[in-house]
């Protein structure tokens, strides 16, 4: 009889297993009753290294850009990798891949987007050249003279842009799962409107879900912060300065596009992604992005969506590392 119930017990124990995992693979329904404010300058939310500032004039204000810097543990390569985050994400989630380049000898410098993060949140005209050169200033500062520029998402436009701007700055450019692969300008500018202070929090949140959901192939319970974090930021007293900032800053409102800076970029380049990118014809316009640079390549990733560097950080940091470590002289796609 043991032996006939053991399956049976063992089957029943896959089950509870598989309940739990389903449960676990989407956010809960409602927000949790312990989260509260999260303050728009993420005050407490945990980095994984120290945070520095770099103070800066701004179209005459004084502004302070986030950053970290962060030592190779392994041997170094004296090689220094730039990471940008995107629109609606923070430094802090490169952590991965930040552990991944250090062991291999990189220098990893991580900037908050100016607006955003842990950087200042001023009122004044925002402009993917202004992000650029907030970065070059950085860079300046800590004595950098060339680096990788990595960026994410709006990071990855924002990173076009900078390779463009200072390409003799740029040993290497890698856009992940990037925005603004075409030129939709017209369709994508808005009016920049001063935030409201939000009363149906829970359509705040199932909003923030949707979203996050939309942007993972599979959702993983530690993707649980960034919705603490954005819930908790509409929250905070200071939400609808946040939300104005944001306004300003989303590269989307912009006149401005990167397609036209292509066809005289040198720089050697990838893009890499999820290729379940929900963006409108996210690896189309990928694969057409690359054939309008001079030195590029493509790397998709099947059933991976928005955040590769979080959804498979080994595989993708794999990917990453081999085109880091490859000759900025020798054209993309050859000499592996």
């Amino acid at each position: 009889m043991a032996r006939r119930t053991l399956p049976l017990f063992v089957g029943m124990a896959l089950c509870l297993v598989h309940q739990s995992q389903a449960q676990s693979a989407s956010p809960p329904a409602s927000p949790p009753a312990d989260w509260g404010a999260v303050s728009i300058n993420l005050e407490g939310v945990p980095y994984p290294h120290p945070v520095h500032f770099l103070e800066r004039t701004v179209q005459d204000q004084v502004v302070r850009i986030a950053y970290m810097d962060v030592p190779p543990t392994g041997p170094s390569n004296g090689q220094t990798v730039v990471l940008l985050h995107g629109g609606s994400y923070y430094g802090w989630y490169w952590k991965e891949t930040i552990e991944a380049l250090t062991a291999e000898g990189f220098r990893v410098v991580v900037k908050d987007r100016l607006g955003w993060g842990r950087s200042s949140k001023p009122i004044l005209q925002y402009s993917m050249n202004l992000h650029a050169s907030n970065t070059k200033a950085l860079m300046d500062d800590l004595g950098i003279a060339e680096a990788a520029i990595v960026g994410h998402s709006m990071g990855g436009q924002l990173g076009s842009r900078f390779a463009y701007l200072y390409p003799e700055a740029t040993t290497h450019l890698v856009m992940v799962n990037p925005i603004g692969l075409s030129d939709s300008r017209r369709r994508e500018w808005r009016e920049a409107t001063w935030g409201s202070a939000e009363t149906d929090l829970q359509a705040v949140y199932e909003s923030a879900v949707r979203t996050d959901l939309r942007r993972y192939a599979e959702w993983k319970p530690e993707f649980l912060e960034h919705l603490r974090i954005r819930y908790g930021q509409v929250l905070s007293g200071e939400w609808p300065r946040l939300a104005y900032v944001r306004s300003l800053g989303g590269v989307g409102r912009s006149t401005d596009t990167i397609v036209h800076d292509w066809p005289s970029m040198e720089t050697k380049s990838m893009i890499i992604g999820g290729e379940l990118d929900q963006g409108p014809g996210f690896p189309e316009r990928a694969r057409a992005a690359v054939d309008a640079m001079l030195n590029a390549e493509l790397v998709l990733f099947p059933n991976v969506g928005h955040n590769p560097h979080e959804e498979i950080p080994e595989t993708f940091n794999s990917a990453l590392i081999r085109f880091l470590e490859s000759d900025p002289e020798v054209p993309a796609g050859e000499g592996r």
